[in-house]
């Protein structure tokens, strides 16, 4: 999901993921399914008004040690 060359553009958090959305620099996006459903539904929302790729990782956890940090993630964004 994540490949080497993405992780150099790769940014992690909701405040980042949402400000890529809506400046048009997001290549794909990465949900985890056990985030906070205000989060996830906002996030779902602006990437489908984007046509960005979604992706939905199962959890917070998972998402994390996909974007190589020791904590959860709710969400991340690869920039084109």
């Amino acid at each position: 999901m994540i490949g080497e060359a993405d992780k150099a553009k790769l940014q992690v958090g909701y405040k980042q993921t949402l400000r890529a959305l809506n400046e048009d620099k997001a290549e794909k996006v990465l949900v985890a399914e056990d985030c906070d459903s205000n989060i996830k539904t906002s996030i779902e929302k602006s990437a489908n008004e984007k046509n960005t790729q979604l992706f939905f990782i199962p959890t917070m956890k998972e998402l994390g040690e996909m974007c190589s940090i020791e904590v959860g993630a709710s969400c991340a964004v690869v920039l084109k």
